[in-house]
């Protein structure tokens, strides 16, 4: 029998040790049935439940699920729908997540999957920056797909996002500081004009 303090009572009859709980509007828990004797506890259950599920929560709260997003493109992807496609890419990728670029091809498509393939590698180059290449492009089918995943560890995105915020307080500072200087060497300007035109009548 452990006490609610932790203190070592002893082995007593479960009577005697549900009285000694209930004295201290306490719970009497079974801790180590399969020992002999059975250990028990005297605790406040509920408190002890609360706890466990706050440890729970609060784990839960240090882990970063990745998820794979999936971006697709066509073989006659123009210009401009290329340029939104990518930047949805890098979005994902500063998210912390995971890009799986896929392109599907059609019918006649398959016979061009040369092109495709162009167009999964200029993307791998124009996002390098931001990404670590996990699998290149490859074909399984009628679809040709590359897996990127993000260069940065959510730490460091999480301190770049801090060293730029704490930036853009400084030139803010910065613009406030030159803003109240402003008025006050405008101010002896136009009292040295009011004086000038009453010297002048």
């Amino acid at each position: 029998m452990i006490g609610d303090e932790g203190e070592q009572i002893g082995v007593m009859p479960p009577f005697e040790a549900i009285r000694l709980a209930r004295s201290k509007n306490l719970d009497l828990v079974e801790i180590s049935p399969t020992a002999q004797p059975p250990v028990c506890r005297i605790m406040d259950y509920g408190k002890y439940l609360y706890q466990q599920e706050k440890k729970e929560r609060e784990a839960k709260k240090h882990q970063k699920t990745i998820t794979v997003k999936e971006v697709k493109f066509r073989i006659n992807v123009d210009d401009h729908d290329y340029e939104t496609k990518k930047n949805h890419v890098l979005r994902f990728l500063d998210g912390g997540d995971k890009v799986k670029a896929t392109i599907f091809f059609r019918g006649r498509e398959m016979t061009r999957t040369g092109l495709g393939r162009q167009i999964l590698e200029r993307l791998i180059k124009d996002v390098e920056p931001h990404s670590i290449v996990e699998f290149r492009p490859r074909q399984e089918g009628n679809t040709l797909h590359a897996i990127l995943a993000p260069k940065k560890t959510a730490a460091e995105r999480e301190k770049e996002r801090e060293k730029e915020a704490k930036q853009k307080a400084k030139q803010e500072m910065r613009a406030k500081q030159v803003q109240e200087q402003a008025p006050q060497e405008h101010k002896p300007v136009q009292a040295d004009a009011v004086q000038v035109s009453n010297t002048g009548s």
